[in-house]
């Protein structure tokens, strides 16, 4: 099947019928910039970007910006790959584990910049195994230790496709009480979570369930105090958007991708999750066509507060790789109303970020916890 294909899921003209008005475009360029709610600074096998080389990267063109490594190393086993090291979870067989080193990497860049570069970036704490009912004292001793730095957690992940199956240990699971520990001290916190869970398996039937969709509603009504942002809208390489059944008429409701992320986004108990479009491989969804790109404006569009941009570039070398799926999805920007624009670009994470700043370093001071600078 085409990408166009698997991205019907996107189109939702027929689902919404008389509710769907087409934007004009805004006339916005791409040039207005963003705040990154996704930005990887290390690699699979903990390299990257110099904190004060990626501050350089952002320029005048991002404003704000999560700083949060990769929570998994890549096994170089030579007995997999021999002289070949890899960098990338797709390169060998060997097993990716858990380095929970990387938080403090993260800290001591951003304690190395200047107060006003700091101000621009909001390092996330990811070292953590979501499978280990410990995970949630490892948040809290990172916090004890490094207060005053960290705004969230995450990107995190429970199902991912190729990655899930590769980490050595026990399996994450969405119904493992380890999560739910760790969500209850993010919400107790004030800490953003940016959480990766694929909504489906791998090229799924059309017309199926999504076979993660239950268990991940269930988790985040559970949660209801704790602001979540669900990355990638659940999709991935192969995990693409859910297709509706082609045995259902197309003038009834359809459950495909589209309408299963707005009734997330109706759905009262679930208030408090929000949905980045970052990466490549999402942008590629929703540009496959311009009926889906006009689609997905659409419901963006209705949706405006809930939906953040995020690059999930990781370690960029320049601006053309940091920016590049900002451009990418400049067909989408200017289909967005000038207000939902400048909320997806850049207002969302503004509110949202500032937000857990606030909270969370009022908790670090109920605690007893403080930074150097405030003892």
């Amino acid at each position: 099947m085409s990408i166009i294909q698997h991205s019907l899921g996107f189109a939702i003209v027929a689902l919404v019928g008389a509710r769907l008005v087409l934007p004009q475009s805004s006339g916005r360029s791409a040039a207005d910039g963003f705040n990154d709610s996704h930005f990887h600074l290390t690699n699979y096998i903990q390299e990257g970007t110099d904190v004060r080389d990626f501050v350089r990267l952002m320029g005048t063109k991002v404003g704000r910006s999560t700083l949060f490594g990769i929570p998994l190393q890549q096994t170089w086993a030579y007995q997999n790959s021999g002289d070949f090291a890899p960098t990338y979870y797709l390169q060998s067989d060997a097993p990716l584990y858990y380095y929970s080193f990387t938080d403090a990497f993260i800290a001591m860049a951003w304690r190395s910049l200047a107060p006003d570069q700091r101000a621009r970036l909001d390092p996330m704490i990811t070292g953590f195994n979501p499978a280990d009912m410990y995970a949630a004292d490892h948040i809290r001793r990172v916090l004890k230790t490094f207060p005053g730095v960290f705004t969230g957690i995450g990107e995190f992940t429970i199902h991912k496709e190729f990655v899930s199956s590769k980490v050595a240990g026990e399996v994450a699971s969405l119904t493992n009480p380890a999560i739910d520990r760790i969500l209850d001290l993010a919400g107790d916190a004030g800490l953003v979570v940016v959480f990766h869970n694929d909504m489906d398996m791998p090229f799924a039937k059309r017309g199926a369930e999504p076979v993660f969709l239950t268990q991940m509603k269930a988790l985040l009504k559970r949660h209801p105090t704790t602001t979540i942002i669900w990355a990638h809208m659940g999709l991935g390489r192969v995990v693409h958007p859910v297709q509706a059944s082609a045995s259902v008429p197309a003038t009834e409701r359809n459950p495909n991708h589209a309408v299963i992320v707005e009734d997330i986004l109706n759905d009262p108990a679930l208030s408090h999750v929000y949905f980045d479009i970052s990466w490549d491989e999402v942008a590629k969804y929703i540009l496959s066509s311009p009926d889906v790109t006009r689609g997905a404006a659409a419901l963006i569009n209705r949706h405006a507060e809930r939906f953040l941009f995020g690059s999930d570039v990781v370690a960029p070398k320049d601006t053309t790789q940091y920016y590049a799926v900002y451009e990418m999805y400049q067909p989408l920007w200017t289909l967005l109303t000038p207000d939902a624009s400048a909320k997806v670009r850049k207002g969302n994470y503004e509110r949202l970020f500032d937000a857990a700043r606030q909270k969370v370093r009022a908790w670090e001071k109920a605690q007893g916890w403080s930074a150097p600078h405030e003892r």
